[in-house]
C-alpha cells in the first residue's frame, strides 16, 4: 500500500535507465490508480502491471508516491492537450459549456480524472503529497481563466465575478462532479448541470451596460 514511509516518501529519484520501462511503470501506474486506488497502488502491483521488477520502481522514480506523480503528470499533460484542442475558437460561453460537457463524459468513460482524485485522496495519509497535486492543479486553474477570458470576457457574468474565481469554481466543481460520477455511477445530476450552465450562458452573453453618468444632464 502506498502510506508514508520510506517507499512512498515523495523524493529525488535515481534517474537513468531505460525510457521505455520507465514509460511502462507509469502507463502502469495510472491503471493501477483506476483500478486499485491510491491505497493499492503498491510497487508490487504496479511492477506486475508492467512486466517487472518491482525493484525498477525505486531505480527510476526514487519511490512509488513519485511514480505516482509521474503518472498524474502524464495524464494532466495528455488531458491538457485534448481540453485545448476542444476549446480553440471557442468564442462564446454556450460553445464553452458544450465542450466541457462533451469532454466531461469523455473523461468518465475513460476514468481519466479518477487519477486525480485517487491522488487527492492520498494527500490525507501522505507528507507533502498535498503540495504537490495543488501544485499539478494550478496549470489547469489557469487554463480555465483563459477560457472563461476568451468566451466570457465582455459578458455581465465577469462584471460581478472576477475570472480567475470563476475558473477556481469550475475545476473544483469538475472534479467534485467527476468524485460523485464515480460514487454511484449516475452521471445525470452532472449532465442536468451543464443544461444550467448553458441557460446561464445565455442569460450572461450579454455584456455589461456601460455605466451611466450620475445626475440630470444639463442642456447647453
Amino acid at each position: 500500500m502506498a502510506k508514508a514511509g520510506p517507499a512512498s516518501k515523495i523524493q529525488p529519484a535515481e534517474g537513468g535507465g531505460s525510457p521505455t520501462t520507465r514509460r511502462a511503470l507509469i502507463e502502469a501506474a495510472v491503471e493501477t490508480l483506476k483500478a486499485e486506488g491510491f491505497s493499492g497502488s503498491s510497487a508490487r502491483s504496479i511492477a506486475g502491471r508492467a512486466g517487472c521488477n518491482q525493484g525498477l520502481v525505486f531505480y527510476h522514480f526514487g519511490s512509488v508516491v513519485n511514480l505516482l506523480l509521474a503518472a498524474l503528470d502524464a495524464v494532466s499533460a495528455e488531458r491538457l492537450e485534448r481540453y485545448s484542442a476542444a476549446v480553440d475558437g471557442v468564442e462564446s460561453p454556450a460553445e464553452l459549456v458544450d465542450a466541457a460537457a462533451s469532454i466531461f463524459e469523455e473523461d468518465l468513460d475513460a476514468g481519466h480524472v479518477s487519477v486525480l482524485v485517487q491522488m487527492i485522496a492520498g494527500a490525507s495519509s501522505t507528507p507533502g503529497l498535498g503540495t504537490a497535486v495543488a501544485e499539478r492543479i494550478a496549470p489547469w486553474t489557469e487554463f480555465a481563466q483563459r477560457s472563461v477570458d476568451a468566451a466570457w470576457g465582455d459578458s455581465a457574468l465577469t462584471s460581478v465575478i472576477p475570472p480567475g474565481d470563476i475558473a477556481h469554481a469550475v475545476v473544483a466543481m469538475y472534479v467534485g462532479l467527476e468524485m460523485l460520477g464515480h460514487l454511484d455511477g449516475d452521471r445525470g445530476p452532472a449532465l442536468a448541470l451543464f443544461e444550467h450552465a448553458r441557460a446561464l450562458a445565455a442569460l450572461f452573453s450579454v455584456p455589461p451596460a456601460p455605466d451611466r453618468p450620475s445626475g440630470r444632464s444639463r442642456t447647453p
